[in-house]
């Protein structure tokens, strides 16, 4: 697979990373661990060189899974996770004092097996500690090589200065797709500014830009979808247009509505690294084959003229995530 630089950084990952979140949190029940092994190594088998978690993810369940099944390849792959929540816990809400980095980190470092973070970010701003503490921090972790770079997940213009007047910020990871571009307005610009990578998570839309999911699909008892707004059955009929003109625009591609929107954000900048999940093989494939998807000029301007006439209905957090955003 196409290899790309985050930034200006000298991080150099796949063009696709993989998002293991949804393996063992968020998305309803855990996978089996055996097939979520199966699924990360045939992620690697198949060019996946970026693979990312977070100590909230379980929590510490999702970076366990990961170090098992990188544990072969350790040295060939690049392994991002995440700080920023008391005790790994969301709802038990936000904890970025740098006696918590610390201990985290010394954490996902046993629970990834592995000597060194790749990629360490900051999973949401915490306003309760300034900044400059939060970057410092991490550049102490960097200089004593338990951490390679820093990143950032969620944070705003002036949280994303703050910290890379300290610690140059390696990546920024947000959510960015089809049916989400806020970042287009002031972040993109930022991040090409100061020469920062950018992961967009949630690149196919938590699922609904692949044509999967329509107004009467349920989903299971402890899926995160359950809460957001733009999943409630009037959001998802009223944005059934969408996917409805995405699908119309990959068939006369000879691809499938998750490869447009895929390939649509590795065409925005060349040093966008979307990280899309999945628990299944063969969506696995289809998403990979993105990468070897190009998007002519012409394509681009239909995509662009078919967002413009269909307004998205749904905010994309309840409140209370909400406000952890765009800090």
């Amino acid at each position: 697979m196409e290899k790309r630089q985050l930034g200006r950084s000298a991080l150099e990952v796949s063009a696709l990373g993989l998002g293991c979140m949804g393996l063992s949190f968020g998305l309803g029940p855990a996978t089996e661990r055996g097939a979520a092994i199966a699924l990360i190594r045939a992620a690697y088998e198949r060019g996946v060189t970026f693979f990312d978690t977070a100590e909230a993810y379980g929590p510490g369940a999702n970076e366990e899974l990961l170090g098992e099944a990188l544990a072969p390849f350790r040295d060939e792959v690049v392994i991002a996770t995440k700080f920023g929540f008391c005790s790994g816990v969301v709802a038990k809400g936000l904890d970025s004092r740098p006696e918590n980095i610390r201990a985290v980190v010394e954490a996902s470092l046993k629970r990834l097996r592995t000597d060194r973070i790749d990629l360490l970010y900051q999973h949401r701003v915490d306003p309760a500690v300034p900044m400059e503490d939060v970057a410092g921090t991490v550049k102490e972790l960097i200089a004593a090589g338990k951490v390679k770079h820093f990143g950032l997940s969620e944070a705003g213009v002036e949280s994303i200065r703050q910290a890379h007047a300290v610690q140059p910020v390696a990546a920024l990871q947000s959510e960015y797709s089809l049916w989400w571009r806020a970042p287009e307005t002031e972040i993109l610009p930022l991040l090409e500014e100061l020469g920062i990578g950018f992961v967009p998570f949630s690149p196919l839309g938590k699922g609904f830009l692949t044509g999967a999911i329509n107004a009467q699909t349920s989903f299971g008892e402890n899926d995160f979808r359950n809460v957001v707004p733009r999943f409630t059955p009037e959001a998802r009929a009223a944005n059934q247009a969408l996917v409805e003109r995405l699908t119309e625009i990959a068939a006369a591609k000879g691809a499938t509505p998750a490869q447009i929107a895929l390939a649509w954000l590795l065409a925005q900048k060349p040093w966008i690294v979307p990280i899309p999940g999945t628990t299944k093989l063969h969506r696995l494939e289809e998403n990979l084959a993105a990468a070897d998807l190009t998007l002519t000029a012409d394509d681009l301007a239909t995509i662009g003229a078919a967002l413009a006439a269909i307004p998205v209905t749904g905010d994309r957090y309840p409140a209370a995530l909400a406000a952890m955003v765009n800090r």
